[in-house]
């Protein structure tokens, strides 16, 4: 090989690992739990974190998870983390089998994104999304915070947070979390979004709980294969476990406004997923529609 070949493969493969490295040190740490904030537990994770680099910036992505709830710990991840740059390290605690033999694990993403969680079906979603590049079980035997070992039930403070702050900051590498897995997660069953026999079919992903608005996860790609045109009115069906729920017509409409108060519309939300709402009313609370796996719908024209 001639030496300016060499040299530029060299060169190559030495910024690919310097440019792998950094990916994971940007310093910053983003914290989803169902704590809420009414105690202290959210900070212990931040004052952990900060223990090990006081320069690290920590943020929230939520604490209000309802309890237990790891479809909505699912859903937000995958609703927030490809908006933050590579690097960045996600801590994500819906843990009701905290203390159990489920792993402890932490998934890069193959946009070079890091979460640290449970693998209990928290990671269904992203890595469906993002992508798998890796994943590593976290050895708790170096991964753990000093002094915690004889605490089971408290993992995002002692394990999860520790680990992220350690991985952020450059302490640790990836490849020092633990031992490499395969490429595959617990995965929590539900309706994937697809299009056939004129019908549009997908899960409710989440509430838009502020207003009372569904929110599925049928992209305007697989709906704009129903040929629907903003004006046009839709047929809407509802199941929990496949027991009908709703059943109606509403119009597709651009903006809120465009039907009376209190009347039903279809419309794309802020991540162009297919949505229904009442107008200036809470479609959740009116026809008593929730979401989560359970939860699916289709769409056809009238």
């Amino acid at each position: 090989m001639p030496k300016q070949y060499f040299y530029r493969f060299i060169l190559t493969i030495s910024l690919t690992l310097f440019s792998n490295i950094l990916s994971a040190q940007n310093k910053i740490v983003v914290f989803q739990s169902d704590f809420g904030v009414k105690d202290g537990a959210v900070s212990a994770m931040k004052g952990v974190a900060m223990g090990v680099d006081s320069s690290l910036k920590l943020f929230d992505l939520t604490h209000e998870i309802p309890a237990y709830n790891i479809w909505e710990a699912a859903y937000r991840l995958e609703q927030t983390v490809q908006y933050w740059p590579a690097g960045t390290v996600f801590v994500s605690v819906v843990d009701p089998g905290v203390g159990t033999d489920r792993k402890s694990v932490v998934l890069k993403t193959k946009a070079g994104h890091f979460i640290v969680t449970p693998d209990n079906g928290t990671l269904t979603l992203i890595a469906a999304s993002e992508g798998i590049a890796a994943i590593r079980e976290i050895d708790e035997a170096v991964n753990r915070r000093k002094g915690s070992e004889k605490s089971y039930t408290f993992h995002g403070r002692d394990v999860y947070a520790y680990t992220a702050a350690r991985l952020a900051a450059g302490v640790i590498s990836f490849e020092q979390v633990g031992k490499l897995l395969p490429d595959e997660v617990v995965s929590i069953p539900y309706q994937k979004a697809t299009a056939e026999n004129k019908k549009v079919k997908g899960t409710i992903a989440i509430l838009d709980i502020q207003y009372g608005n569904i929110w599925t996860n049928i992209p305007a790609d697989i709906f704009k294969q129903l040929d629907a045109k903003v004006g046009d009115d839709l047929h809407v069906v509802i199941y929990q476990h496949k027991i009908k729920k709703y059943e109606g017509n509403m119009p597709y409409a651009s903006t809120f406004g465009a039907v009376a108060k209190g009347k039903p519309l279809l419309y794309l939300n802020s991540l162009l997923q297919v949505s229904f709402a009442l107008n200036m009313d809470n479609f959740s609370a009116v026809h008593k529609v929730y979401s989560g796996s359970e939860w699916t719908v289709e769409v056809s024209k009238r």
